[in-house]
């Protein structure tokens, strides 16, 4: 009787080429993940930054939006497109308080005491990566007042517990905008103006937004109130400080000239801007 021979299991060559092609084939699979999810990731994190370049000219174009509703009046409305996917935008209401205060020779004047909103994009730091406590200005500076006519808009990035933010607050601008004389008691004395303009955020409820929106600025009222003081011709200059207190506490000062006044005439013009989707 012929014995029966199994080819396959004695040809030890055949089993190897077998092997190999398996391992091979299990390798090159792997090297072909591998890659994908790399270049997956390497591609996400480029749109992830391409959007945050986005949300910073978003932002930008946004405030100047602002801006020029409240320098135009009530009713005034325009907005801007954004689109987010890898990160978000928050409108945050009454999120920060502001005090506005003068203070002419020895006396201190309270002139504005309020609340106001603000907006922040965020997103992760594994996308955009600046390095813990990081923090740089897009627009703007540290400065909570100013008595210039730069803009009113501060923006910040800032990153901070794994995550990375832009932010879109208002400062205020106070300058001496003219001198007049003015008669009382059947008398003329020379009055400085100082004028405080102040930009009132109104977001109506805290909310988060993705994907693509448009966020509308309208400016819904504009007030003037007016805080006369009487000083001796003697008083050559004032100051005026601001306190923001929202995520922190930020002070700031600036100090206006005046010109040999009798009085000084604080008008706080307040511009109430509503925020909206």
């Amino acid at each position: 009787m012929k014995k029966l021979r199994i080819y396959f299991l004695s040809d030890k060559k055949g089993v190897s080429h077998a092997i190999s092609a398996v391992i091979i084939t299990a390798t090159i699979i792997i090297l072909v993940l591998v890659a994908s999810m790399y270049a997956y990731q390497v591609l996400e994190q480029q749109r992830a930054m391409a959007e945050f370049e986005c949300a910073k000219e978003s932002i930008l174009a946004f405030n100047d939006a602002l801006e020029n509703v409240a320098r135009t009046g009530r009713e005034a409305a325009r907005s801007i497109r954004f689109t987010t996917e890898y990160g978000y935008v928050d409108l945050i209401p009454d999120a920060q308080t502001l005090t506005v205060t003068a203070k002419v020779g020895d006396s201190n004047i309270t002139l504005y005491d309020g609340s106001s909103g603000f907006l922040k994009y965020y997103t992760k730091n594994k996308y955009v990566n600046f390095g813990e406590g990081y923090k740089s200005y897009i627009l703007g500076d540290q400065r909570v007042v100013v008595n210039t006519t730069e803009s009113f808009g501060r923006a910040f990035i800032q990153q901070q517990s794994g995550l990375v933010s832009i932010t879109l607050n208002y400062r205020v601008r106070a300058m001496k905008t003219s001198v007049i004389n003015v008669k009382e008691d059947g008398q003329w004395i020379r009055a400085n103006i100082v004028d405080i303009w102040i930009i009132k955020v109104r977001i109506e409820q805290g909310s988060s937004y993705v994907h693509d929106f448009d966020l509308k600025a309208k400016c819904i009222n504009v007030e003037t109130s007016s805080t006369p003081y009487v000083v001796g011709s003697t008083i050559n200059d004032c100051t005026v400080g601001v306190v923001l207190r929202g995520e922190g506490i930020e002070s700031s000062l600036v100090s206006i000239s005046l010109d040999s006044p009798e009085k000084i005439l604080f008008n706080v013009i307040i511009t109430e801007v509503l925020v909206a989707v």
